[in-house]
């Protein structure tokens, strides 16, 4: 009787499995992922990241362009504006400003939206009706013109600013919400929830508000990148968060008339709106695939 034939696998080689590994990496937003980190990270801990006050400058130091370019300073390593202010700083502690109002706005945004489309979508009828007549109304007025309309009334403030931002984000929220309930309380376990006496506070946090948990993150990553922009259009416009504060949209604002002679003054706080912006939309579409059972599918 013949012996048994052992069967010897050889590992892979080393090169191999390296280049196997950084090929898997593509499924991953890394790119994108490590410029929202350093957006985080940025706005958070400003104070102690900023090389200079960013409010403060003088006259003497106006106009410097950045290091690499022929008169620049190592000082300043993004140069300095009009009024001799760091670029590098103000960037930073822009973060910072552009990091507070997308967080509050999306707080305050997303807690009125949930709640709203929670209601229409279980209630439905005429509070139904009523609740997606105000999202239809609210999605027809344009953002920046109400906005403009609001800050001239009321004045301009951060806390103005959050306000009109979260009344421009949560139709959204409602909307997905209301259209996610609306399939969910048909559903088997929200019956027997019924059937066992559960009460309808119950069954809607605790059975079907589950449920929509994705879709508020996948739409929460989405809406960052929108408030950062309408953010940023506020404060080019005048509207934004009240000046000496530094802010990204003002800081363009900035630096529009003298980009023949000072262009790092637009362009250094477009580029961090760009790639902020352009991040955290890819960043969302990773998570969209990767949430969505359909699409997952198709992936892997």
């Amino acid at each position: 009787m013949a012996a048994d034939a052992t069967l010897v696998v050889q590992p892979a080689p080393a090169p191999a499995r390296i280049a196997r590994k950084i090929w898997r990496l593509r499924r991953w937003p890394l790119i994108p992922m490590f410029f929202l980190v350093l957006f985080v990270i940025t706005g958070v801990f400003a104070p102690l990241i900023a090389p200079h006050d960013p409010e403060r400058g003088g006259l003497r130091d106006r106009n410097l362009p950045p290091a690499w370019e022929a008169g620049g300073s190592s000082e300043f390593l993004l140069g300095t504006d009009h009024l001799g202010r760091d670029m590098l700083s103000r960037v930073i502690f822009g973060a910072r400003i552009s990091l507070a109002v997308a967080g509050v706005t999306l707080g305050v945004g997303m807690v009125i939206g949930v709640a709203s489309g929670l209601i229409a979508g279980w209630y439905g009828g005429w509070l139904d009706e009523f609740l997606m007549r105000i999202v239809d109304i609210k999605l027809a007025i344009p953002t920046i013109l109400l906005a403009l309309v609001l800050v001239l009334a009321l004045g301009q403030s951060f806390l103005i600013i959050v306000a009109i931002l979260a009344i421009a984000v949560w139709p959204r929220f409602a909307r997905n919400v209301r259209g996610e309930v609306l399939q969910l309380k048909t559903m088997d376990f929200v019956a027997l929830a019924k059937v066992a006496g559960a009460s309808t506070p119950r069954i809607l946090f605790i059975h079907i508000f589950p449920g929509v948990i994705n879709t508020l993150i996948v739409l929460a990553t989405l809406e960052v990148g929108i408030v950062i922009l309408l953010e940023s259009t506020l404060s080019f416009l005048g509207a934004g968060v009240p000046p000496p504060t530094p802010a990204w949209g003002s800081m363009v604002s900035d630096g529009r008339d003298r980009l023949a002679v000072a262009w790092w003054i637009s362009t250094m706080p477009g580029l961090a709106i760009m790639l902020v912006v352009l991040s955290m939309n890819l960043f969302g579409d990773w998570l969209r695939d990767r949430l969505d059972p359909r699409l997952r599918q198709l992936n892997t």
